[in-house]
């Protein structure tokens, strides 16, 4: 899947176009174990399998992925998740933002089914790992929800809170870079109060020594549920 990019580095900015062939969503990618293993437990009780491994790498097929500002999804109980989205361009690592949009019907059957159904909505900038390596567990992810018209924080937290991204790639593919033409998403924070779905999500990467953000927000269309 093609997508383009508005590169903001030390450089001046630019325009990419990455193809990506692979894309993995990195899932119970958190640090603290405990926490991890009280959510399994909470899910696992509303009915959703536990994982089988943690992290736990999900393969979605790359046409999921989107730019687009309106998503379409079947029926009323999907939600987004913001995530940094990782990936490389001619041999530079880079950074950007994705919703692990997921299925929250389906989960409760098949949390492999219920990410690989929906899309990933893809924010249009992106980072040099580089720029923010050095200070990579202040950088902080938020997301916002519409709900009766107005917009509700529903997601905020440092990324300290997940594992480190060479980690989750060493995990996965075995070395500590993103192979070309690959992208994953690594993890997400809790959401503020339950997991709920809403008419749209904003989600946002907040460099606080730089003062900058990559964000992007998108609207589903609802398609009904035909029996």
């Amino acid at each position: 899947m093609k997508l383009s990019f508005e590169l903001d580095s030390t450089e001046p900015t630019a325009s990419i176009e990455v193809d990506i062939k692979t894309c993995i969503v990195a899932g119970w990618a958190g640090r603290d174990l405990a926490a991890i293993e009280h959510h399994i437990e909470e899910l696992a009780e509303l009915g959703v399998p536990r994982p089988s491994a943690v992290p736990l790498y999900y393969r979605i097929a790359s046409n999921q992925l989107t730019q687009e500002q309106e998503v379409e999804v079947v029926g009323d109980g999907s939600s987004g998740e913001a995530e940094v989205f990782i990936f490389s361009h001619q041999g530079k690592t880079l950074i950007s933002l994705a919703s692990d949009h997921t299925d929250r019907k389906l989960e409760a059957h098949s949390v492999a089914l219920s990410k690989q159904l929906c899309a990933k909505p893809v924010a249009r900038a992106a980072w040099a790992y580089d720029d923010v390596e050095a200070y990579w567990d202040e950088l902080i992810l938020r997301a916002w929800i519409e709900e009766d018209g107005s917009s509700v924080l529903y997601q905020e937290g440092t990324l300290a809170l997940l594992r480190h991204p060479m980690e989750l790639i060493e995990g996965h593919f075995g070395q500590r870079a993103i192979p070309e033409h690959a992208g994953m998403t690594c993890g997400t924070v809790a959401a503020i109060g339950p997991i709920r779905p809403a008419p749209s999500f904003t989600m946002e990467l907040f460099d606080p020594r730089r003062e900058r953000s990559i964000r992007h927000t998108y609207t589903l269309r609802i398609l009904p549920e035909v029996a």
